[in-house]
């Protein structure tokens, strides 16, 4: 008995949303289709049927799990509010999403594992980058976008190497050192 195309959507989606979570939060070297496909109680062989190989998986996944990080981040501002970078910045470089890689901003979670991984990857992540990037300068005001840049690239490092200090205290002065610098540089703009 054959499946219907909806039935087939239906479990694309369920295989796209947990290869998704498990990339963000154990990376994409750790994914394993026989384990995903266990964890989403389909055959193995059933894959082949909607992904052409692993690596289409993970560039469908890792664009999943980057438009799921920026949907997150847009529902948990206030809409009726604009986006300043002080707020932007605060929520970014904060404790809570710090200790949430598999929920937050797959850029941080994902960019050194992208930066490793074939074209297609890398791709998939550019042109979320250059989003954020033009969301941080359209909160600086300012037509050269290097600042934008240098905000960017001091967020995800500062998130990522607070993921990697064992030393809490420590963690949180990565975070607060430079998310106080990006808002005086604002300040200053």
């Amino acid at each position: 008995m054959g499946h219907s195309q909806a039935d087939k959507a239906r479990s694309r989606e369920r295989i796209l949303n947990e290869a998704a979570t498990q990339i963000r939060g154990k990376g994409l070297d750790a994914l394993s289709i026989g384990g995903l496909m266990q964890q989403v109680k389909l055959t193995h062989g059933g894959f082949y049927g909607h992904f052409a190989s692993r690596s289409d998986l993970i560039a469908a996944a890792l664009e999943q799990a980057l438009d799921a990080g920026e949907a997150s981040a847009h529902a948990a501002r206030d809409p009726d509010k604009p986006i300043n970078i002080n707020t932007l910045v605060r929520s970014y470089l904060s404790r809570a999403h710090r200790d949430s890689p598999k929920s937050g901003c797959a850029i941080g979670a994902l960019i050194s594992d992208v930066g490793r991984a074939d074209a297609q990857c890398r791709a998939v992540m550019e042109p979320h980058i250059e989003s954020f990037i033009a969301k941080v300068a359209e909160t600086f005001g300012d037509d050269d976008d290097g600042n934008a840049i240098l905000a960017v690239s001091a967020m995800v490092g500062a998130l990522a190497i607070s993921r990697v200090l064992t030393d809490q205290k420590r963690s949180d002065a990565v975070l607060r050192t430079v998310r106080d610098s990006i808002v005086a540089m604002a300040s200053d703009e």
